[in-house]
């Protein structure tokens, strides 16, 4: 083989380097400065681990062991981007459960009962999605850490329900922490994500999965516990 071709060859190589590197990058190809994230998952309040209630379980009797469905829309902004994103969310969402009204016999009242929660929270959040737009891994780690107030109420039939002469309703304070890791979808369609950014704004999609550790009782005070041990699944887009 002549030096010639073996030049060419080196040549040919080093022009393809910089192509597969462009290729496993993913750059921000528009200015973020924010996100919107859609979640869903079960919601199960600690309500029955009240120590007041003397071993009662007052969740357990009525709604058994399920959970509430729980539904939550977040917007964040960004407020760094280097080694990572960092930044200020604010999250609200709702959950219900309905089961058979009991009488006091303990038989089954003809209307339903309803345990109804809007839990509210604003976080600091940071996102390790350095290694996904430099080197196009695609698993981005996150954490969360915030303040929730979540208001509730209880209905029998379509009235709040009265327990001794007060309404069942309210609001409880607490604090939540959140670990989870997101699937950058960009990676599967990259054609596709580069579109969805110019023509919508989309910089980046993800999927992902979250585990949050949650204590919603006024911060250790008495009365209804609506803290949370929880798995939560769902799409954030990066604008």
């Amino acid at each position: 083989m002549s030096s010639t071709a073996v030049g060419l060859g080196v040549a040919a190589l080093l022009l393809a380097v910089p192509a597969v590197a462009q290729e496993v990058t993913i750059p921000t190809r528009s200015p973020r400065t924010g996100a919107v994230i859609f979640r869903g998952g079960g919601y199960k309040p600690r309500i029955d681990t009240e120590k007041a209630l003397g071993g009662k379980t007052p969740y357990k009797d009525t709604f058994g062991d399920a959970s509430l469905l729980l539904i939550e829309a977040e917007v964040q902004r960004f407020f760094y981007q280097g080694i990572g994103t960092a930044g200020l969310g604010l999250s609200a969402g709702y959950a219900e459960k309905y089961a058979d009204a009991k009488l006091e016999d303990g038989s089954a009242a003809a209307d339903k009962a309803a345990l109804k929660v809007l839990p509210i929270q604003l976080n600091a959040f940071y996102k390790f999605d350095y290694a996904a737009f430099r080197w196009g891994i695609p698993l981005v780690p996150y954490a969360k850490l915030g303040l929730v107030f979540s208001p509730w109420w209880m209905t029998k039939g379509s009235a709040t329900e009265v327990v001794e002469g007060d309404k069942a309703s309210g609001g409880k304070w607490g604090w939540a922490g959140t670990a989870g890791v997101s699937f950058l979808l960009d990676v599967l369609e990259p054609r596709f994500a580069r579109d969805f950014d110019s023509d919508l704004g989309v910089n980046h999609s993800y999927l992902f999965a979250e585990y949050t550790h949650a204590d919603v009782n006024n911060f250790g005070g008495k009365g209804l516990n609506l803290g949370s041990r929880r798995w939560m699944f769902g799409l954030a887009l990066d604008y």
